[in-house]
């Protein structure tokens, strides 16, 4: 397909963009030089936080544009990008890793580990990475990552687990939560982005996405299983403490708010203000509360605004480059891209060209969803998985190659199922 000739600006944010990828690669170098350098330590920390990476090299974007363009363009540049996906993800993000919310997440998933015929430490495993993606496709993908993360940190990364542990749990997590939520047209982002105009309703979602989804998450989280088996019979996984603790009604108010922003994703100013109302209920009843995930939260929607503002000015190459490609080709492509971009941004711009035939539509999303477990930036909801396990990784650092490694079996098992199934 041919494309206007891209502007100096194109050309420079395509730069930037590649810095800002190869940058998440290299967060661990800016950690030792934080430790080897200490009287500049703070820039350095700063630097080899994942989560401020596209924010980062986004705001060197906007500067180049306010030097060469002025101060018109830049700014009408940033009113022309849609922030709210971002701001819907910090939203969820904080009520979903709400005290109560997590109390009756614990509660449903112990109920489930008591039926399951198997060990608890490994019913419990199964649960939280086959069961809770799943979920993701009606609380949506962050939702579902949110309380998944939440409860891996909390109920296996505090034991002790070897670092292959960790990482292949990451990488069956992300790839889960990024093709679980494809049981409906309104949870993953990738999905989100298409379905209403190519008329992909619950009905088509299920019998097209979901069943095969469904079946690729259950061989994922039983292959990781039967790999982590000697480690997680030797976790401990009794409940502590003395159950749910939080009232019954107050856990209802904290589910309606949860529904409210998922009701109103696309309405930014509905679910913000909700959650103001939410942040409001949690100060009146702070002692049925943990401290909300607010730092983590906006590191999140910090990288996602970033990744919106340096995406923007990606088209030029990044369109021509998957309407080249033949039915075939773009699913094996788009798996392989949105290890490079977020995997909504790639089914964007596929939903802008007419005329696509229903297999090629279907390649593309499978793709996109396939791969999107492969990196940090390939999903919108990894970044909030990242900001709640970290801190349980060496360094408070997860190297994006481990990731890359420990996400490729199941991604291939995701591909296989869209592909032959």
């Amino acid at each position: 397909m041919p494309s206007a000739s891209p502007s100096l600006i194109d050309l420079i944010a395509a730069a930037l963009f590649a810095i800002a990828v190869i940058h998440t690669f290299s967060v661990k170098y800016f950690e030792r030089l934080a430790h080897t350098h200490p009287r500049h330590a703070g820039i350095w920390h700063l630097l080899g936080e994942i989560e401020v990476v596209f924010g980062f090299w986004a705001m060197v974007l906007v500067v180049c544009i306010f030097a060469l363009d002025g101060s018109p363009q830049a700014t009408a540049y940033l009113d022309s990008r849609n922030f709210t996906e971002p701001m819907f993800v910090f939203a969820i993000m904080v009520i979903a890793a709400s005290r109560p919310v997590l109390e009756l997440a614990n509660a449903l998933v112990r109920a489930l580990v008591r039926v399951l015929p198997m060990q608890p430490a490994l019913a419990l495993y199964f649960v939280v990475l086959a069961f809770v993606p799943l979920l993701g496709s009606f609380i949506t993908e962050p939702a579902a990552m949110t309380i998944a993360a939440l409860m891996i940190r909390d109920l296996l990364f505090t034991q002790q687990v070897s670092n292959r542990f960790k990482y292949l749990t990451l990488g069956v997590l992300f790839v889960n939560i990024s093709i679980g939520g494809t049981l409906t047209p309104f949870a993953a982002p990738p999905v989100l982005m298409v379905a209403a105009k190519w008329n992909w309703d619950i009905g088509f979602m299920l019998s097209n996405f979901g069943w095969k989804a469904a079946i690729a998450v259950g061989i994922n989280t039983v292959g990781a299983i039967l790999m982590l088996r000697t480690e997680l019979r030797r976790l401990d996984v009794a409940p502590s403490g003395d159950g749910m603790t939080v009232p019954l009604p107050l856990v209802m108010v904290h589910l309606l708010f949860l529904i409210g922003v998922v009701v109103f994703a696309h309405h930014p100013s509905v679910f913000i203000s909700l959650l103001l109302f939410f942040m409001g209920v949690a100060t009146a009843y702070r002692h049925h509360q943990s401290p909300l995930i607010l730092r983590e939260g906006l590191l999140v929607a910090f990288f996602l605004a970033g990744l919106v503002v340096l995406g923007g000015k990606q088209q030029w190459w990044l369109q021509p480059t998957l309407m080249q490609m033949s039915e075939q080709a773009v699913f094996i492509g788009a798996a392989a891209l949105t290890a490079f971009t977020d995997n909504a941004a790639l089914t964007y711009l596929g939903s802008l060209v007419e005329g696509l035939s229903p297999a090629f539509q279907y390649s593309l999303v499978a793709g996109a969803v396939a791969g999107g477990g492969l990196t940090v930036i390939a999903n919108a909801p990894n970044p909030a998985g990242v900001a709640i396990l970290r801190e349980r990784f060496d360094d408070q650092t997860i190297h994006p190659l481990g990731l890359l490694f420990a996400a490729l079996p199941p991604t291939l098992v995701a591909m296989l199922a869209f592909r032959f199934l």
